[in-house]
């Protein structure tokens, strides 16, 4: 298993490379600081949760491509991108690709493969996160989610401990990255130092999303958010929890991202 630890830093960087890191903290302190009552317990070794983790993201990708009765080569073709993005070597790909056929199978019992995703990985609610973004991003290769994958979602995210609301997040704000050529950071339309411009309308309202805060949302909100956020994200906080130093650059990257946010609120607003 000792490739364990480079997984576990591809899918971190699939996440801030997709996904804006700071999403990730506002979509989980709602939904798990709300709906999860009790701490989950620790269930086997760290190996073993990412073990777990990386048979149930393929086996769950396969039985989500093909519940609608065919795998479509744009299916193919994000597992394959999600293959790449893990940084898989070919002994993983061929197993990568073995478990999703094996989820392909009508009968599988994707419930249950989800329910141990969750037994082993409750206690890193991030990781279940991560999870569903994958499942749904796939499911959007096509351009639209069919309604037997809208079901199977639904069960998936209700498995994990996701309500309707954030499944619903997690797909506004993954059309919303690939609608944006280039994958363009907040910072887009405006430049620091002298002669900068106001930030777009759409840069302006993703910026408000990776906040978390509604565009009429007071100063004190908007300035509120933006700590609570770098507190959850910043680098030195996240080695305090037990970061390793070599996934230090993704942190910096998530505070990099809040930042810009924050700084074309900031500048559109005009407070300091």
């Amino acid at each position: 298993m000792a490739w364990i630890g480079k997984l576990a830093g591809g899918l971190l960087g699939y996440l801030v490379a997709r996904v804006p890191g700071a999403i990730v903290g506002v979509i989980l302190g709602h939904q798990f600081d709300r709906g999860l009552r009790l701490r989950p317990r620790v269930v086997g070794t760290a190996a073993d949760r990412q073990r777990v983790f990386f048979e149930s993201t393929f086996i769950v990708m396969g039985h989500l491509a093909k519940v609608d009765g065919r795998v479509s080569e744009a299916e193919i073709g994000a597992a394959r991108g999600v293959m790449q993005r893990m940084r898989l070597d070919e002994r993983q790909r061929q197993l990568a690709i073995q478990l999703f056929n094996t989820g392909k199978q009508q009968d599988f019992p994707v419930d249950g493969q989800v329910a141990r995703l969750r037994e082993y990985c409750g206690s890193e609610p991030q990781l279940l996160q991560l999870f569903l973004e994958i499942q749904v991003d796939v499911a959007l290769a096509t351009g639209e989610i069919s309604a037997p994958e809208r079901v199977l979602l639904g069960r998936i995210a209700a498995g994990l401990g996701f309500g309707a609301l954030a499944l619903a997040q997690i797909e506004t704000l993954l059309r919303l990255r690939r609608g944006q050529p280039g994958g363009q950071g907040f910072g887009q339309g405006y430049s620091q130092g002298q002669g900068r411009e106001p930030p777009r309308a759409d840069s302006l309202a993703k910026a408000y999303q990776v906040l978390g805060v509604p565009a009429s949302a007071s100063d004190r909100d908007v300035k509120t958010a933006y700590r609570r956020l770098m507190n959850q994200h910043h680098p030195d906080k996240q080695a305090a929890r037990g970061l390793p130093d070599s996934m230090r650059a993704i942190a910096e990257e998530r505070t990099r991202e809040i930042r810009a946010a924050y700084d074309a609120v900031r500048e559109h607003r005009g407070f300091r």
